[in-house]
């Protein structure tokens, strides 16, 4: 598969603030990318000049193969965004706002409409007035109507804001289905990380206007940690300050702490336990998608 999305060198200006310095950016088709950033970092001016809303100050972008600038229309016509302001109807049936969306995208197949609200949860719904939604639901609303036309790229600006942990939840699970479904490429802008850690394929880092980092989390976890932690509960209490090599640390609840080169070690650490104790499980300690970050962040400012 190639790039759905790329950008090279791209600058934007605003004034006197530079909100966008050199970036370099990928999204391969059909992968789920994070672009995670604070708040102000440029996310979605980034988002703007991707879709040919505005003009980049220098740089080349690509998407599908075309230029923003001259063929905004029909990258438009292939892809859908999602922002915090949903653009709904809210004097509107659920249904209804459906029903007009695809009469303007030109959508062929209606029955898409009702394949939607069953896939978003919102069929028992679809006659109330779009105003009168929670939070939640109209979230879930705007995602239906952004993938009205099926796009093959998906744009979502802060998609979780706003809802509460079963909404993020479920909203999110939904992208996944989706993505796993149907092959559409997503790209997800956030300050929110670890809301994304379990349902992204890589990440972008966008720090001070400019992409500091971009890999997958194992990609990542290989940079920027010589070593990991690896939680593993267990009966088995080793002799001597190391085991295997590694050393360890009693984590007081019959689970050890044991330091490892990478997780491509895990296997081996378990062969090994598992010949003569039982192992009730293992996990990953401090090598989150927050602690990459924070990683690479002050990597950044070196």
């Amino acid at each position: 598969m190639g790039d759905m999305v790329r950008a090279e060198a791209v600058s934007k200006r605003y004034g006197n603030k530079q909100v966008l310095r050199e970036v370099d950016f990928k999204v391969e088709e059909g992968k789920i990318v994070g672009l995670l950033g604070p708040n102000g970092a440029g996310k979605t001016t980034f988002i703007r000049i991707m879709n040919g809303v505005i003009r980049a100050d220098s740089g080349v972008v690509s998407i599908m193969d075309m230029n923003p600038l001259s063929h905004g229309d029909e990258i438009r016509g292939n892809s859908g965004i999602v922002t915090e302001s949903a653009g709904l109807y809210h004097q509107m049936s659920g249904r209804e706002n459906l029903e007009f969306f695809a009469v303007l995208y030109g959508v062929k197949d209606m029955g898409i409409i009702s394949r939607l609200l069953d896939l978003f949860e919102l069929t028992e719904h679809e006659g109330a007035l779009a105003g009168s939604y929670s939070t939640g639901m109209k979230k879930r609303l705007s995602l239906a109507k952004a993938l009205l036309h099926e796009p093959k790229l998906l744009f979502l600006d802060e998609p979780t804001n706003g809802l509460d942990p079963d909404g993020i939840k479920m909203v999110l699970s939904y992208l996944k289905q989706y993505n796993q479904e149907t092959g559409t490429t997503i790209l997800i802008c956030s300050h929110v990380l670890h809301q994304l850690e379990n349902i992204c394929d890589s990440f972008a880092f966008l720090e001070n206007g400019t992409i500091v980092e971009q890999g997958s989390i194992e990609e990542l976890e290989r940079k920027y940690f010589k070593e990991i932690t690896v939680k593993v509960a267990t009966d088995f209490l080793p002799a001597g300050k190391s085991f295997m090599g590694y050393s360890w640390e009693s984590a007081g609840d019959e689970s050890l702490l044991v330091k490892i080169p990478s997780r491509d070690a895990v296997p081996e650490l378990l062969r090994e336990v598992l010949k003569k104790h039982n192992v009730y499980g293992v996990e990953m300690v401090n090598n989150d998608l927050e602690s990459i970050y924070f990683k690479v962040r002050e990597n950044a400012r070196k």
